[in-house]
């Protein structure tokens, strides 16, 4: 279990550094808004949308081929990137 909690932790952390969600925080608390609140309400909508992510995980889990999740995902990255490579996203 720690070893779970601890690749899915590092995962994350690198991932999420320097991502939207932290620009967003940024411009919030140089608006003057409380940190607490901020914290609070970014932690909330975290576990929200991380519970999600997690159901929408496990139905495609029992509902779809691996291969065939891994496969599109594949090619969602390497769409995204030639748009982005030719600055239209």
């Amino acid at each position: 279990m720690l070893k779970t909690v601890l690749i899915v932790f590092g995962t994350i952390f690198i991932a999420e550094l320097g991502d939207k969600t932290q620009l967003a925080v940024l411009a919030l608390k140089s608006k003057g808004i409380s940190g607490i609140g901020i914290f609070t309400g970014s932690m909330i909508a975290f576990a929200i949308l991380t519970g999600m992510a997690i159901f929408l995980g496990d139905w495609l889990n029992a509902n779809i081929p691996i291969n065939i999740i891994q496969k599109v995902a594949s090619v969602s990255f390497i769409v995204i990137g030639f748009l982005m490579w030719f600055d239209k996203i």
